[in-house]
């Protein structure tokens, strides 16, 4: 009960002290004045940077186009909507006049919108990385329990790790195309090479965190586990895997960062649907709208980049055991 009133009371405002309030206010205050300095010196450089398509946007043009997005969005969706309703109607009167008669249902093939594309980017490097996790975690922790098999494993990590997303795309490309042969496909080829791509760049922060985490386990805990006789997989269970948490929650959120921003570079590079395509479409299209439009994605991938860091952060202090090792 002295618990629950305790949360109560740093809840009420009206409980608050002067202190409280003054630390509410700091903490408001000062980020509210960055994006404030920041919207200032965006809106003035804006003015004097005139370009092959007129001058850079400022705030107010970039949230005008955002605007013109959310409309486009709308009306597209109203279109498919429409588009439904009217076959549903057409083969309701094909069966009213015959029961028998063949019905044919055809998919919306309208252009992707701003929304759609974020929607598939999100798809992909999800996969991607969750590929890359599924890999990276199992393999760190038989290198790091392992001294001669990580003398033989890091030679080839330290030279793939550097390698650019722009070098493995084609490779990626070539062998998609020749491997994945099908009539009737699970997955697009364009999906398979976004995430192929994104897994082969963004494994390696989690494999090099988790191999060190394994390294670092406290002798005393090792030692506990030969003494209570914990056979191999209760041992990295049970051990191992929890004072880990701390290095592999440090490697997936450095994954999941490259993953996003190798992501948005390989749409752009093979044109395959996303974000990426959306910039490079809006460039070659060089209308008076496109620097506008190329802002707006740039805001969106930086804050989409943020939540995805502030969900695996969340995530980190959930799972892991001691919650004074979250780094904010």
């Amino acid at each position: 009960m002295s618990a629950a009133l305790a949360t109560l009371n740093r809840i009420n405002p009206a409980r608050w002290t002067v202190t409280v309030w003054r630390d509410l206010a700091l903490k408001l205050t000062f980020p509210a004045l960055g994006l404030a300095l920041f919207l200032g010196f965006w809106h003035l450089g804006a003015q004097q940077i005139n370009t092959s398509l007129g001058t850079f946007p400022g705030p107010a043009e970039v949230y005008s186009q955002w605007t013109n997005l959310v409309d486009e969005h709308r009306q597209e969706k109203a279109r498919e909507a429409e588009f439904y309703q009217r076959q549903q109607e057409r083969n309701a009167q094909r069966l009213a006049a015959d029961p028998n008669a063949e019905v044919r249902w055809r998919d919306f093939n309208g252009r992707p919108t701003f929304f759609s594309q974020i929607r598939t980017s999100l798809w992909t490097v999800m996969a991607g990385f969750g590929l890359a996790t599924v890999i990276a975690i199992p393999a760190g922790i038989i290198i790091g329990l392992n001294q001669n098999v990580y003398r033989a494993v890091n030679p080839i990590i330290q030279v793939f790790k550097p390698v650019s997303p722009l070098a493995w795309l084609p490779l990626v490309t070539l062998v998609v195309s020749a491997v994945y042969v099908s009539d009737d496909p699970m997955f697009s080829r364009s999906f398979l090479v976004s995430m192929i791509t994104v897994t082969l760049c963004s494994l390696w922060p989690t494999l090099i965190n988790t191999t060190v985490g394994v390294n670092s386990v406290s002798k005393d805990l090792l030692n506990v586990s030969q003494v209570l006789r914990l056979n191999w997989f209760t041992h990295v269970r049970r051990i191992i895997i929890p004072s880990a948490i701390p290095m592999m929650f440090t490697g997936l959120r450095l994954s999941l960062g490259i993953a996003w921003m190798v992501l948005i570079a390989a749409e752009m590079l093979a044109q395959n649907p996303g974000l990426g395509k959306f910039v490079w479409d809006e460039f070659q299209n060089g209308s008076s709208d496109s620097l506008g439009r190329i802002c707006v994605a740039v805001l969106v991938i930086g804050f989409i980049g943020y939540l995805l860091d502030r969900a695996m952060l969340a995530l980190q202090g959930w799972v892991n055991w001691d919650k004074t090792a979250v780094m904010r």
